[in-house]
This record gives C-alpha cells, sequence and structure tokens, in this order.
C-alpha cells in the first residue's frame, strides 16, 4: 500500500500559494484493507475513505470509463493493480495530475510541472471531453489563476469547444452546474470566468441570456465602453475587486439582461430594459436553481439599479417605493447588497472605475430616515390596522421630503 498526496495540494505548493484541501490516493490496496485498518467509507460511487483521526479523505487508485451522458455518466474500476499513473491520467488538468509521495518526492507522468512553468491550463488526456462539468472547472480554474498569468491551451480550449457543441452541456445538472459557477464567481477574476465560457461557446448554452450582451452597444456619454457584454464583464470585475458576496456578484452578471431584447433599430438606447429583463433574470435563476437569496437580489437589482443611479433626483414618494419594495425595515442587509450593486455597476464603466458615487450614502441614509420614523406615537394616537399602515406611510414619507431638502 502506498499513498499519494494528489492535486490541488500538489499544484498550489509547487505554486507557493496556501494549500487548502488534501486530497490522497492510495495504490496497491482493497476496501476490505482500507476497513481493516478503520477507514470509514463515504461516497457512493466510487470508494473513499475518511482517516478515523484526522477526517481526510483517502481515495483508491481508480480507472473510469465513459457509459453515458454528462457528469455522471462514468463506470469507475478500483484494485490493487491500478496504477498511480492510471489514476492520473483520468485528471483533468496535467497541473491537478502530480503526485507526491510521503518524503517529497515527485511524480509527473504528464508535464504538470511544465505547465505550471508556463502558466497553462492543458487537459491531460482526450478523455478530458468525455466529461461536460470540465470546461466549467477548466473556466473556473482560469478565473482563480488569472492573476498568475495563466490562460487556456489553444488545444484544450477547442476540446471545450467540441464538448460545447456536441450537446453534452445540457446533460448537466442544475446542482452541479450551479456548484462551479458559484465558485468561480468568487474567485479573484470572475470575469474571466464568464470570457472563457464565452470563447469556448459554452456560455450561449449554458445562459444565452447573457452571451447575447456582447454586440449591443449603449451610449457612449454614459458607456465608453459601449459594449453591454464588455460592460457586465467590467462589473464583474469591479464586484470582485470590492471583495462583493456571491449575492452581489451574481446580481451584477444579471443586471442587464433585457438590453440584449432592445430592437436593434433603438440601439444605442434601451428603453424599459429594466423591465424587459425581469423574465430571463428568472429564466436563468430557474435554470440553475439559484439560491433564494441570490435570485431575489439579482431580480430586484435588474429592476431597480437605474434608481439607485438617479437616487439623488427621485421625488420622495418614489424613494419611498423604493424602499418598501426592499422591505429596508426588516431586512436592512438586501438594500445594503443592492446599493453595493449599483455601485459596481456604476463603477464597471471604462476609465470610471474610480469615480465617486455619493448615490450610496445618500441611499444609506433615505433607509435610516425612513427606519428611523417611531411608530409608538401613532399608536397613542389611536391608528391601528390599515389606518396605522397609511400613517407610517405619511410619517415616513414627511420625513424623506425633509432629508431631500436638506440634502439639496
Amino acid at each position: 500500500m502506498q499513498i499519494y498526496k494528489v492535486g490541488g495540494a500538489v499544484r498550489d505548493r509547487l505554486l507557493g500559494i496556501p494549500v487548502a484541501d488534501i486530497d490522497r490516493v492510495v495504490v496497491g490496496a482493497t476496501a476490505e484493507e482500507m476497513l481493516a485498518k478503520g477507514f470509514r467509507p463515504v461516497g457512493a460511487d466510487f470508494p473513499v475513505f475518511l482517516d478515523p483521526r484526522t477526517g481526510e479523505e483517502y481515495a483508491l487508485a481508480r480507472t473510469e470509463r465513459k457509459s453515458g451522458r454528462g457528469y455522471g455518466g462514468f463506470v469507475f474500476h478500483a484494485s490493487p493493480e491500478v496504477t498511480l499513473e492510471e489514476d492520473l491520467v483520468r485528471r483533468d488538468l496535467t497541473i491537478n495530475a502530480m503526485a507526491e509521495d510521503d518524503h517529497g518526492n515527485l511524480t509527473d507522468p504528464y508535464h504538470g510541472q511544465r505547465d505550471l512553468e508556463a502558466r497553462l491550463l492543458r487537459h491531460v488526456s482526450p478523455a478530458f471531453a468525455e466529461d461536460p462539468l470540465r470546461v466549467l472547472r477548466v473556466a473556473r480554474f482560469a478565473a482563480r489563476y488569472a492573476p498568475l498569468g495563466f490562460k487556456v491551451a489553444d488545444e484544450t480550449l477547442e476540446l471545450m469547444r467540441q464538448l460545447s457543441d456536441s450537446g453534452e452541456l445540457e446533460a448537466l445538472t442544475a446542482e452541479r452546474s450551479w456548484k462551479e459557477i458559484s465558485r468561480a464567481l468568487m474567485e479573484n477574476q470572475p470575469q474571466v470566468f464568464i470570457q472563457v465560457l464565452r470563447d469556448c461557446d459554452a456560455l450561449k448554452v449554458l445562459m444565452p441570456e447573457v452571451d447575447a450582451l456582447f454586440g449591443v452597444p449603449q451610449p457612449e456619454a454614459h458607456h465608453p465602453e459601449i459594449d453591454t457584454g464588455v460592460h457586465t464583464l467590467s462589473v464583474l470585475e469591479q464586484a470582485a475587486l470590492h471583495q462583493q458576496p456571491l449575492t452581489v456578484r451574481w446580481a451584477c452578471l444579471l443586471h442587464d439582461l433585457g438590453k440584449a431584447l432592445t430592437p436593434e433599430q433603438d440601439w444605442p438606447r434601451h428603453i424599459a430594459h429594466e423591465h424587459k429583463g425581469l423574465k430571463p433574470i428568472k429564466a436563468v435563476n430557474e435554470r440553475f436553481k439559484v439560491p433564494r437569496d441570490c435570485q431575489e437580489l439579482a431580480l430586484l437589482v435588474g429592476q431597480y439599479h437605474t434608481h439607485g443611479h438617479r437616487a439623488l433626483e427621485l421625488k420622495a414618494s418614489t424613494l419611498l417605493e423604493l424602499l418598501q419594495s426592499f422591505d429596508v425595515y426588516r431586512r436592512p442587509q438586501r438594500f445594503e447588497e443592492f446599493i453595493a450593486a449599483c455601485e459596481m455597476d456604476a463603477r464597471g464603466r471604462k476609465g470610471l472605475e474610480n469615480r465617486s458615487y455619493p448615490q450610496a450614502d445618500y441611499l444609506r441614509g433615505a433607509a435610516a430616515v425612513a427606519r428611523g420614523v417611531a411608530v409608538q406615537p401613532l399608536l397613542e394616537k389611536g391608528f391601528k390596522g390599515p389606518e396605522l399602515g397609511e400613517a407610517i406611510k405619511r410619517e415616513r414619507l414627511r420625513a424623506l421630503k425633509a432629508y431631500k431638502e436638506g440634502a439639496n
């Protein structure tokens, strides 16, 4: 029995960056031997065991062959005869197909170290094209390691393109897709993830609503970058630079989907794109079974982001409606995330990345004023039921009018 560290633990150590998880592969052992040593089995698909002392994972060396469509369409074979090289060849990228023993000796049959030095994400073997999830994984790795100068190798991008064109991507489950998408959006450069998906034709399969934004012009006076798709990537880049949470990044990706529905004769203006965008935002949310907090913020940002930009011009009544729409009284954090998404949208414009966004503090102040209206005095005046609700609304409106006058 021989035990090796494999995958990310080896890759990241060689890159000199912190190692998060350690995966181990066991060569020359049977499941029965692992159980006899006290290891606990986990996972139904192939033999993976947990160390009873540390909780770390150990997988038996295995081979695999394609047996059906999608991520799960594989038959695995684990036995003591499977060699380390046979286990490593089924992995996705050469930089993930290296192993290291307890003495630090490196096994690198597919030249992963060479590709690390060349900053290339390259597939190990043609079997790469058997697993559609790898399209998303490689794009995610591209987003993670872009700051270090990594690029997807041309031949790997071509295999990804073949996968995109084959119809295999449609076999991915919503849950697996969202897991990769959500992880990729939280990487250092999530815009690279979207760009790589577009480069290999996967974006038009997975998120045609986002892909349709590229080539759609906007008024140059407001958007020096002109192209709506380019703007979306820039907004996502700003969201990462400002370390925004997943909810905000997801909203940033989808906020302008309505602009793809503008008739060409109306370009570069996009009248009512906020309302038009709600249907495609819902479609993307449903396709990937997106968590509710991400769904809700994406829809609200899509509908109201131009309100955010025009906050200082809004009438007090419109401002109150905006605050009510977000339920700022019970869910203040959601409104804070809306403000963040609006600011990222404003900064995601060529040459305007560092321009101040006074609307943010103005909106925060308005929310504080509305929340500050006391209910008790109205109760003491005898208001109750629907009448109390109307009285509170009147007081909030009065407070917002005073706030607006003071701000001007």
